[in-house]
Order: structure tokens, then sequence, then C-alpha cells
């Protein structure tokens, strides 16, 4: 069995990954609660505070929730997580991404994707980015990083409801040419 630390402080530049912790609602919940960040994901609602609410408990539950936050303030930006739960072997999931609309279109997604996936590829072949067939933004934001769209389609329960997803995924080839290399 691999180990690895799901919950890593992980740096470069202007983006600091840290373990979220209990104490983070306040930051993570101001970002979350833009209804926009929401719109093409399969949860649309999540920014309502009841339904973020149980998001977050779960990230805090699943052991492997990072807050995204700005390196020189330790202002939250958004969060992501590494999980295995739905992952097949030699492989491990990043997903669970939101960030702040300030930061769409910058390095911030793209540092934060660097840090996690090169951390999880000294232990795994293969991470992949599970994405809900209609959510472009998030779909768009994988390719930017090198991720390939797989053939694997993965019906996930969320909030009550099946939601298809596709699957993206990266692996060492991947990362040693791709643009998370460097």
């Amino acid at each position: 069995m691999v180990t690895i630390d799901l919950q890593p402080t992980l740096s470069e530049g202007e983006v600091t990954l840290r373990p979220l912790k209990a104490s983070d609602w306040e930051g993570i919940y101001s970002v979350a609660s833009d209804p926009l960040i929401w719109e093409l994901h399969p949860a649309r609602d999540r920014w309502r505070e009841p339904v973020f609410r149980v998001f977050f408990e779960d990230a805090l539950r699943s052991g492997g929730a990072l807050a995204i936050t700005r390196s020189a303030t330790g202002e939250i930006l958004g969060s992501s997580r590494f999980d295995r739960t739905r992952a097949e072997n030699g492989e491990i999931e990043v997903g669970w991404t939101f960030l702040a609309r300030s930061e769409w279109g910058g390095q911030t997604n793209f540092t934060a994707k660097r840090l996690m996936v090169r951390h999880a590829l000294r232990h795994f072949q293969k991470v992949i980015f599970m994405i809900g067939e209609h959510n472009l933004r998030s779909r768009r934001a994988v390719e930017k990083i090198g991720a390939s769209l797989t053939s694997r389609v993965v019906d996930v329960e969320m909030e009550g409801a099946n939601v298809l997803h596709v699957v993206y995924s990266i692996d060492r080839q991947g990362l040693s040419s791709g643009p998370l290399q460097g």
C-alpha cells in the first residue's frame, strides 16, 4: 500500500497549499458563497451556507483537503483535495477544487495543480480528475495543465442525485513533457 501525506504544505511563488482546518470556515465560505463559482458545477447551489457547510465538513473528514492561500498574506483563495476512494489501483484523484473569481484565468489554479500533481506522482502512477460532464470551465482548466480526457465515465452520487462525470488523467510521462514541467 502506498503511503502519502494527503495534507502536505506545498508552496511555490504566490501560492501555498496547506491542510484545511475547521477554523478556516469563515475565510473559505467567503470565497465559496459566490454563486458564479458554482454556475457550471453539478452542485449549483453549493454557494448556499447549509449546502456548503455539508461540503466543508466532508472535506475536513476526507483527510485530504487543502486550503489554497496567498503565500504572502495567508488569504484563502479556494480549496482542493486529494482522494483515493474513487481512484483505481496506482491512481489518486485531485478534485473538489474551487477558487475565488479574482483568481480565474491567472496562475493560481495552474500553480496549485502543479504542486498537487508533482506531490502525487512521487507516489502514484497517475493522477485523475473527475469532472461533471457539463462543467466546461473545469474541463478546460485541467486540459490547460496537460491532463488528457480518458474513455472512463463515472456516475457519481452528489447531494442526492446521480451526475455523469468524465475522467481526465495525467501520468509521470505527461508531467515530464507537459505544461506542468519546470
